[in-house]
């Protein structure tokens, strides 16, 4: 059932949307640059790798040894505004459709953070990570990673077709009131390192 049900959304989302995902596609490249789209290996089902596709928030800008620039200076006004428009997410449909994410579901993160779970953090892997999940609803980048790794773990003890309706609802007025996008200090969230987070910066999230 949660399965034809991200499925008939995903293909509604992508109908109705089609045409603002045109321009918006043609926005990012015209201010952020080439490709719009920004792809990265994820941990999907069971840990298991796909590749993640969202629109840049970041441009490439590099230091004098060409190496990037920290986060902070490299996301601009407008990739600021599609993170706290969640207009960013939107190409993640494609993955729903694949079948690699779920609508509602732990968010996927990066694949050097595997080995760094404890037994009970690495249950959020036990169903489709998700564009919107029970963490974001709930704080977002806002949290700690220990306590959206709780929240995470929660939902996938209590996850049922009704609470995604009302995750998918209350990530609606989440974004209206564009809550929680990033951690203090931070132009996302810091990277996780364990049981403690450390404070370099973690790139797309």
């Amino acid at each position: 059932m949660k399965r034809l049900f991200d499925l008939v959304l995903a293909v509604l989302a992508l109908l109705i949307l089609g045409i603002p995902l045109l321009l918006l596609t043609w926005q990012v490249r015209r201010k952020l640059g080439s490709p719009a789209f920004f792809r990265q290996p994820r941990p999907g089902l069971d840990g298991r790798p796909f590749s993640l596709v969202k629109f840049r928030t970041m441009t490439d800008a590099c230091d004098t040894s060409g190496q990037l620039l920290p986060d902070a200076k490299r996301l601009t006004p407008f990739g600021r505004f599609l993170r706290s428009s969640s207009l960013d997410e939107l190409p993640e449909l494609w993955n729903v459709l694949k079948g690699e994410m779920s609508l509602v579901g732990p968010r996927p993160l990066l694949m050097e953070y595997l080995p760094l779970y404890s037994k009970g953090q690495a249950r959020r892997h036990e169903v489709r990570p998700g564009i919107t999940g029970w963490a974001q609803i709930n704080g977002r980048n806002a949290l700690s990673w220990e306590e959206k790794f709780k929240l995470d773990v929660w939902y996938v003890d209590n996850r049922t077709l009704w609470l995604d309706i009302k995750i998918l609802w209350l990530t609606v007025r989440k974004v209206l009131v564009r809550d929680g996008i990033s951690a203090a200090g931070e132009a996302t969230m810091p990277r996780f390192t364990g049981s403690s987070a450390a404070t370099s910066h973690g790139g797309e999230s």
